[in-house]
């Protein structure tokens, strides 16, 4: 798939799907799926408009890119969204970037997708467009709750992977470069990669989770990880995620590791010693080696 950036995509005609899609969810597939583009911003709209309430985001773009691209799509356009981009009005974006830039013959939103200045523009204003035709795709519901965004990353920040994993269609997942830590998980005989958080995005709650790991151009393995402040040592460090590779020898610094969450085994809590850390952390490994068999 192409990532192309506006203003340099090519105009010919497209059937697109709109949105800012993060965490490609269920409900972004639905209104995917009858694309061959996708039309989506970055940065996040509300940390240009609105920054005081911007959100924890799901996926990074190069993260939202993979999960668009094994849809099947053609080619993702980003906007580059700043304030200027932001004063346009909702006929302005309609005329000027589907119509006249990118030759929309088809587009298709969500039926909560709002656009243009003070976001005044909405699914209506595009049915109403005689330029191209507009599929509005309904709302997505699970278990009586509808799919979106903010619902997942509450599921998310409370530790609840297995349901975002539901809503998402896919894992949760983290990347980042492996960076250096204390080495204590070494000599408790559990050598960690260790992820700092971007605080920009999603993180699940502090605790113990069952994981799918992976280094690119290196391979897969099923991962222990711990996320939280590591409240048995006092070291001064703020929060990081450790990821037990099992069956794994080498080294991961500088390479970026991609962790996708399958369960939540515990919350994080304090041992009285050492011994009983590592006791619980066998216990750990064991069950996420099961959970992995499936």
């Amino acid at each position: 798939m192409d990532v192309i950036w506006l203003p340099d995509a090519q105009s010919k005609a497209r059937r697109l799907a709109v949105g800012e899609f993060d965490g490609v969810h269920i409900g972004h597939r639905a209104v995917i799926r009858d694309a061959d583009s996708v039309l989506t911003f970055e940065p996040h709209p509300r940390t240009v408009v609105a920054p005081e309430s911007a959100p924890k985001l799901l996926t990074t773009l190069e993260q939202k890119a993979d999960l668009i691209a094994a849809l099947g799509v053609r080619e993702l356009i980003v906007i580059p969204f700043d304030g200027t981009f932001a004063a346009q009005t909702a006929q302005e974006f309609i005329d000027h970037v589907l119509v006249e830039h990118l030759q929309a013959q088809h587009v298709s939103v969500g039926e909560n997708f709002r656009f243009g200045h003070r976001a005044r523009g909405d699914a209506a204003l595009l049915a109403s467009q005689d330029a191209f035709e507009t599929r509005v795709a309904a709302l997505v519901e699970l278990d009586g709750e509808i799919v979106s965004s903010t619902h997942i990353r509450g599921l998310v920040a409370t530790g609840e992977v297995g349901e975002a994993a539901r809503a998402l269609g896919a894992p949760f997942g983290m990347r980042g470069v492996v960076a250096h830590g204390d080495k204590r998980g070494r000599t408790l005989g559990f050598p960690t990669a260790n992820l700092v958080p971007d605080p920009r995005l999603a993180v699940p709650d502090h605790g113990i989770y069952a994981c799918r790991a992976s280094v690119p151009g290196m391979g897969e393995w099923t991962a222990a990880v711990s996320i939280g402040v590591r409240p048995t040592f006092v070291t001064g460090r703020g929060l990081l995620v450790e990821a037990y590779l099992l069956d794994f020898e080498g080294d991961l610094y500088g390479r970026e590791l991609r962790l996708d969450f399958l369960a939540r085994l515990r919350g994080e809590r304090r041992f009285d010693s050492v011994d009983a850390l590592v006791e619980q952390m066998h216990r750990d490994v064991a069950e996420t080696a099961r959970i992995a068999a499936g």
